[in-house]
């Protein structure tokens, strides 16, 4: 029964910064009133979230918090949910912390991230010999520079960590963050070999298989999610391969099906800001593979929690227990 979840990897501190509007080159905007400081990063986006959904579930933190006031603040918020094991975040160097300037206008947001402690944290701050859970959750690779390093036998320290944790009779399961460029390939192919649920957007997944979801216009290439979520299959995932996206989650399990769930139609005014949304979707799903719910209903747990998450303006706020964000089914779901 105690088993549960254990989310490890980036922790962070996020300073959110309401701005007019993206300013072009050289332009200036106005920061407006409402500036934020809240926890952020994988670790404690999701185990936050879990901790919300159900109280009860056994869960444990593993990561970096610096010896400063924003280590202190990362374990003070943490600290709040009884159910989540905080003995396995390390303490050393400067806590990570990310500069998020959110536009009043779109609510889109945009990422300026300082990785301090982060940058170090590996297979050794795990303590292997106590990890006693069902899933081993980590994000975000590109965002953890030891474990994105090359490994000669796995392909990256990530790898590496994933098969131990394989070894050791733990799911896994893989968080990416978005950005440009082209480590995809190189840094998250090696890493779904040991992959049992990965969790990713649809920009993460169209980098990593090459496969179109959506075009420089911003359209979004529905027909081609089961093809993507296929070669994620084809490069490793062994049960459930999920992506999300503002208008849709989808996934396939280990037995070829498909399932797709379209996001809640929430209404003009619902959304007070974006961060963390992806983090809460990954935490419905990681919910319901825990507790042994079908894929399907995972994915409809993944967009009410992620619509919960929205209506906040940070990333945990909004999210409550399983079943008041199941509610929101009845209210905004198709």
């Amino acid at each position: 029964m105690k088993k549960g979840i254990c989310c490890a990897g980036n922790m962070i501190v996020d300073i959110t910064y309401p701005i007019e509007t993206w300013p072009r080159q050289n332009e200036l905007t106005h920061i407006t009133e409402g500036i934020t400081r809240s926890t952020g990063g994988s670790v404690c986006n999701t185990v936050m979230d879990l901790a919300k959904l159900d109280p009860n579930m056994h869960l444990i933190a593993s990561g970096i918090a610096g010896h400063d006031a924003e280590g202190e603040f990362i374990l003070q918020e943490l600290g709040k949910y009884p159910n989540i094991d905080l003995s396995m975040v390390k303490r050393t160097g400067s806590t990570s912390f990310t500069v998020v300037m959110s536009n009043n206008q779109t609510k889109e947001r945009t990422f300026f991230q300082y990785a301090g402690a982060n940058a170090y944290y590996g297979e050794e701050h795990i303590d292997w010999d106590r990890l006693d859970v069902n899933i081993l959750h980590i994000g975000y690779i590109l965002l953890l520079p030891h474990l994105d390093e090359e490994d000669a036998e796995y392909g990256t320290r990530m790898a590496r960590l994933l098969c131990r944790a394989q070894n050791q009779g733990i799911k896994t399961s893989i968080d990416v963050v978005s950005e440009t460029g082209d480590r995809f390939k190189r840094l998250v192919t090696p890493a779904l070999k040991y992959t049992d649920y990965c969790i990713i957007n649809e920009l993460e997944a169209q980098q990593t298989t090459g496969v179109l979801l959506r075009d420089e216009n911003g359209i979004l290439h529905r027909e081609n999610m089961k093809e993507a979520l296929e070669k994620l299959c084809e490069m490793g995932v062994s049960t459930w391969a999920v992506i999300h996206c503002p208008e849709l989650g989808c996934g396939l399990d280990s037995k070829g099906n498909y399932y797709e769930v379209s996001s809640l139609k929430l209404p003009k005014g619902y959304i007070k800001g974006t961060v963390g949304a992806g983090d809460a979707f990954c935490a419905g799903v990681l919910y319901a593979a825990e507790t042994g719910m079908p894929l399907p209903e995972g994915l409809k747990l993944g967009a009410c929690t992620a619509a919960a998450s929205l209506s906040e303006v940070n990333a945990t706020d909004g999210v409550k227990t399983v079943s008041e964000v199941l509610k929101l089914y009845d209210l905004y779901g198709e």
